[in-house]
């Protein structure tokens, strides 16, 4: 029984570290590294985004093809390629060129389809990352997920900042050796996942959370497949879609419109916004902490009410960007950095731990592929929405539009508060 712990214990800390980098890939590769892009690429920022933004739609799709692959063939064998898949993208980044330190010249049909192919198969580190989370640990749900999802804090508060810096003062402002380095560092990922990682621990001879027996919740019911209709019959379905579909829209709404909104405090002025940015950045660091604690939360509170934690907390940041006078309060600032530590460290964390408290760990990925696929289709119009707004002079009413989201959400939510944890046995 000892060593099986430690065969457990063993995995479990691999996992632990991997998870990390997962997020901290993810993060990166989905949004954060245009910044990088945008900062030495001649091209403009319109024809650099432009494959991010329909990599973003298309996304919405490949959340459902992803969790569909993984039902079919497995995490880490839908995991493997698709992270190779990645690493090309990277080396196509490289290759196409474009940049101001050479010249302008480059390939930006070869550009766009590598952005593309990164943005697109970059998804699979968070999906993988949750769905062997799921599959792992029932009991230590929450604390592991609080872990692993401080790799995408770790990527704001150091990745975009520190590797621009190390690539204007040492590259020379030329990203090709950078991108390069990416592409190699993904496909150690992709053979450590597949040397080091199992499915589910009953792959391995183990049993979730190091436990010597199977989970008691899952002995008088066969493990059934649910379809796209049947997710879509469930009431609960459209309940978790509902609630943390306008959680996840409110950080999107936030996040992709905050420099456009304090530079429009500052009449176009952007000091506000740098002086802004130090908040946010303190915000950004104390998220890391957050990722944990409501993951501790989730594990002694249970995800309900954890869930509701986050979701009273996400009207902080709203209240923080709309209640902003014209030249800024530093106090609200303040406050908004708090309220970014909340929604980023507490929306990634629970989302997949409630969806898992209301499906089990079986079922848990026969109904995240279905119900992230959904909220992806608002959370992607969710940025163009605020900036939209707050450009034509109707802040206010962007963030009245917000407030009315999360109080949604929050009602949702309340109205599952007589749902048990599927897994409440064990």
């Amino acid at each position: 029984m000892q060593q099986k712990k430690g065969k457990f214990l063993a995995y479990a800390i691999t996992f632990c570290i991997l998870g990390v980098i997962f997020m901290f890939m993810y993060s990166g590769l989905q949004n954060d590294q245009i910044n990088i892009i945008q900062a030495f690429s001649a091209w403009d920022a319109t024809a650099t985004q432009l494959p991010m933004t329909i990599g973003n739609f298309v996304c919405i799709v490949l959340t459902l093809a992803y969790g569909t692959m993984f039902i079919k063939y497995g995490v880490r064998k839908t995991m493997i390629p698709i992270i190779i898949l990645a690493a090309l993208g990277c080396v196509g980044i490289a290759a196409a060129n474009g940049l101001k330190c050479s010249g302008g010249e480059g390939n930006y049909a070869l550009f766009f389809i590598s952005l593309f192919v990164v943005r697109c198969a970059c998804m699979i580190f968070q999906l993988g990352g949750f769905m062997l989370c799921a599959n792992w640990l029932i009991r230590f749900r929450g604390q592991i997920m609080g872990i692993i999802t401080i790799g995408s804090t770790l990527f704001t508060v150091l990745g975009t900042s520190v590797m621009s810096t190390f690539i204007e003062k040492h590259l020379g402002g030329d990203y090709r050796p950078f991108y390069i380095g990416i592409a190699i560092v993904i496909v150690v990922i992709a053979i450590i996942t597949g040397l080091f990682l199992k499915d589910t621990p009953e792959d391995a001879g183990l049993y979730p959370d190091g436990a010597d027996h199977p989970p008691i919740s899952e002995a008088e019911e066969p493990e059934i497949n649910l379809t796209v209709k049947e997710v879509l019959k469930r009431k609960v379905s459209w309940q978790l879609i509902i609630s943390f579909g306008a959680f996840v829209f409110i950080i999107n709404a936030c996040m992709g419109s905050m420099a456009v909104r304090f530079i429009a405090l500052g009449n176009g002025d952007p000091s506000i916004w740098f002086s802004a940015l130090k908040w946010l950045s303190m915000g950004a660091i104390l998220g890391i902490p957050m990722h944990y604690l409501f993951g501790f939360f989730d594990d002694k509170l249970g995800s309900l009410k954890a869930s509701l934690i986050v979701g009273i907390g996400e009207l902080i940041p709203i209240f923080g960007l709309m209640l902003q006078p014209e030249g800024g309060n530093i106090p609200l600032m303040i406050m908004w950095g708090f309220g970014v530590a909340v929604m980023t460290g507490g929306v990634p964390t629970m989302h997949p731990c409630i969806t898992a408290y209301c499906f089990g760990r079986r079922e848990y990925q026969s109904a995240n592929r279905v119900i992230m696929a959904i909220q992806a289709i608002p959370s992607a119009v969710a940025a163009i929405m605020m900036v939209a707004l707050i450009q034509a002079g109707h802040a206010r009413l962007a963030y009245i539009i917000l407030l009315v989201i999360a109080l949604i959400g929050i009602g949702t939510l309340i109205s599952m508060f007589g749902i048990k944890d599927a897994n409440e046995a064990d």
